[in-house]
């Protein structure tokens, strides 16, 4: 005879595994919450940390700034003073090698002792050492003598001419907007792919072109002698690196100067070429950790007022062991 189970045992087994799952429920949920809010307030430490040293960082390219803005302002007061011309000379055209940051904030090593290592350089180069596309077209029209310029630097670069026209066409079309399709404007070498150069053709160009506020003349005491040779009507890339290596010895104080160490029938006009500057490139670079910012920034000069007029900056991330 089978034994009789009571019906409350019977009852109590299925009770006694609805409890176990809804606690192994509740357990899961408990854990599930308290993960998500571990992880959400490590992000939360993460991001004040990255947004704490992305401003540090910035302060200290603010600083690297006015650094290069002091000494463009003492090299215009020794151009009132001496009348000595923009060249490759002075003091601004040495580059800041980069540097660990510490040996200028603190001579203390207490001070520094415990924190990241921070590295800082940065460069400052002559914008009108290269030929300014904004000469291309004036008062809405294109301007023949500059286009022919243009396609000089063209050949240099080992580009077809059909690259001038279509930059000439296209900062036209750009500087009227009579066209609803017309391309914007471009601000630096980088948006020349708006008039649709490719990014081959816009790397060739890179040394040679620049894309200034407004028109300006080519300095002959900074320009290299491939933009030199494109400017000036029959020299010759070995006559450009004659003067190129004249200037080194002795500056050109004047276009006279200049004019005097190049042979009969070549002549430098004072309407492309000059000896002084108004605008300047400052290449900053701040490296902390594994990560990098690197800034941009086109500096003008108007007498003794220097002024960022473009700020560009680039954050990037090192690759292990650098």
């Amino acid at each position: 005879m089978t034994p009789h189970r009571p019906r409350a045992t019977l009852r109590q087994r299925p009770a006694r595994g609805a409890a176990l799952l809804v606690a192994m429920v509740l357990l899961t949920l408990v854990a599930t919450l308290a993960a998500g809010m571990v992880w959400q307030q490590w992000r939360a430490v993460e991001v004040e940390i990255a947004e704490r040293g992305r401003s540090q960082i910035g302060w200290i390219m603010n600083g690297a700034l006015d650094w290069a803005r002091l000494i463009l302002r003492e090299d215009a007061l020794n151009t009132q003073r001496r009348g000595i011309p923009t060249s490759l000379n002075e003091p601004w055209a040495t580059p800041l090698a980069e540097a660990r940051l510490s040996t200028f904030l603190s001579k203390d090593a207490a001070n520094t002792e415990g924190g990241p290592e921070a590295f800082l350089g940065g460069a400052i180069t002559d914008a009108q050492a290269r030929f300014n596309l904004r000469n291309l077209v004036e008062d809405g029209k294109v301007t023949p003598e500059e286009v022919a310029l243009l396609k000089n630097l063209c050949r240099q670069a080992g580009l077809s001419e059909q690259v001038a026209e279509q930059l000439a066409e296209g900062l036209q079309a750009a500087r009227t907007g009579t066209d609803a399709a017309a391309p914007l404007m471009p601000m630096r070498v980088d948006d020349l792919v708006w008039l649709g150069l490719d990014s081959g053709t816009v790397e060739r160009l890179r040394p040679l072109v620049t894309v200034l506020p407004r028109q300006t003349l080519v300095n002959v005491n900074t320009a290299s002698r491939e933009v030199l040779a494109a400017v000036v009507e029959g020299l010759d890339l070995g006559t450009a690196e004659r003067l190129v290596q004249a200037r080194q010895r002795t500056p050109f104080k004047t276009l006279a100067d200049a004019q005097a160490q190049l042979p009969a029938g070549i002549t430098l006009k004072e309407t492309v070429l000059s000896v002084k500057s108004d605008f300047f490139e400052v290449r900053g670079r701040m490296r902390l950790d594994d990560r990098a910012l690197e800034e941009l920034s086109l500096m003008q000069r108007n007498g003794l007022e220097v002024t960022a007029v473009q700020r560009q900056r680039v954050h990037s991330v090192l690759p292990s062991g650098r």
